[in-house]
């Protein structure tokens, strides 16, 4: 998308931003092209983006869709309304549907990552036809439906896949960090968005879990050999986890789909439980340690094409430095990988050892 095309966004992340569910919200203010200039979420109203992702977002939060309207400058005023939320099912909360309606009357843009598409919904295809609006849905299935073949990577490119030992962990983070070292190294990097979220962020990709399971292998196939063509180091960004009761199966197809040179696995210290899945007694559905994780990963790996984990990459956004650092060293000593906070403490490390592992044929 070109400058001038971009869009100016206010997120919808009512009740819930700074929390799991927002990661959309977050990954686009984070890394995304487009212009944020608004948060609204009545429960934060006053606040600033800033207190959670740095200074470099200064960015209010706001209680209405009408607050973020009335910014003095006409530059900061948004010209499109993103749904800033990734919740289990990907419903539209129906509290939200009037904040909708009210941004397509008032002549925004409405971009949703939901499964409940927008652009499926009768009232509001008619009504953005009525106002000259867009309504655009990124985890609208591909119209390519074709199964694997089992291509072989062009020679010279390295195929990096972050997996986890969770879903909503950080698998995205993590490939756009280590993609950012990579073009700082002066390589030629590319990020492949497999999320809703990502595509928002590079403007390209396939939401893999919208695609029928058939094809869902040759659709990551697909997206690594476009890849192939825009750089030499890709990086996948990873679904799920390969032991979610829930979301197993999107995990599996992107392993098996994009066939990593190595895969870099992300993990949160002190989750103990998949999400969503924690159970009302407190045990749910229990994660399996670091250590079994990357024998899991590279066993079902193998089925298809051989692969090692070749890094950790912990979210340890809830620990103190010394801490970070502490659980970095701990899993460093247990798994014999490098181990580090990509986010935290900067990428350039990890992926310096990630590169010396693949430029000595670690596959």
């Amino acid at each position: 998308m070109a400058p001038d095309t971009w869009r100016r966004y206010a997120i919808l992340a009512e009740g819930a931003f700074g929390e799991l569910p927002s990661k959309t919200a977050m990954g686009v203010i984070s890394y995304g092209r487009d212009l944020v200039v608004a948060v609204i979420d009545s429960r934060q109203a006053g606040r600033n983006v800033s207190e959670w992702l740095g200074p470099e977002h200064d960015i209010p939060v706001v209680a209405t869709l009408g607050e973020a309207l009335a910014r003095p400058s006409v530059a900061r005023q948004p010209t499109a309304l993103l749904i800033g939320i990734a919740p289990q099912g990907g419903r539209i909360p129906p509290d939200w549907r009037a904040i909708i309606v009210e941004a397509i009357e008032r002549g925004l843009d409405v971009v949703s990552g939901l499964h409940e598409l927008i652009t499926d919904d009768p009232e509001l295809s008619a009504l953005a036809a009525t106002h000259g609006v867009e309504l655009v849905d990124h985890r609208r299935a591909t119209e390519r439906h074709e199964v694997a073949s089992g291509r072989a990577h062009r020679p010279g490119c390295h195929v990096i896949l972050t997996v986890g030992t969770d879903c909503a962990i950080g698998k995205m983070t993590v490939a756009l960090e280590l993609r950012k070292a990579a073009l700082a190294a002066g390589l030629s990097a590319v990020f492949v968005p497999t999320g809703q979220t990502g595509i928002m962020i590079e403007g390209w990709g396939v939401s893999i879990d919208r695609v029928i399971s058939d094809f869902a292998n040759g659709t990551a196939e697909w997206l690594v050999e476009r890849a192939e063509d825009m750089g030499d180091w890709i990086f996948v960004e990873g679904q799920g986890a390969i032991d979610h009761p829930a979301y197993s199966a999107v995990t599996l197809g992107l392993i098996h789909g994009s066939t990593p040179h190595a895969m870099v696995l992300a993990h949160q210290p002190g989750r103990h439980s998949h999400h969503g899945w924690e159970g009302q007694d407190g045990r749910g559905s229990p994660l399996k340690s670091v250590v079994e994780n990357i024998r899991l990963y590279e066993t079902v790996a193998g089925a298809v094409a051989p692969s090692k984990v070749a890094a950790v990459a912990l979210n340890t956004a809830h620990l103190s430095d010394h801490e970070a650092r502490a659980e970095i060293e701990r899993v460093a000593a247990e798994t014999g990988l490098p181990v580090d906070d990509p986010y935290r403490f900067g990428p350039d490390r990890l992926f310096a050892r990630l590169r010396s592992f693949l430029e000595a044929g670690g596959r």
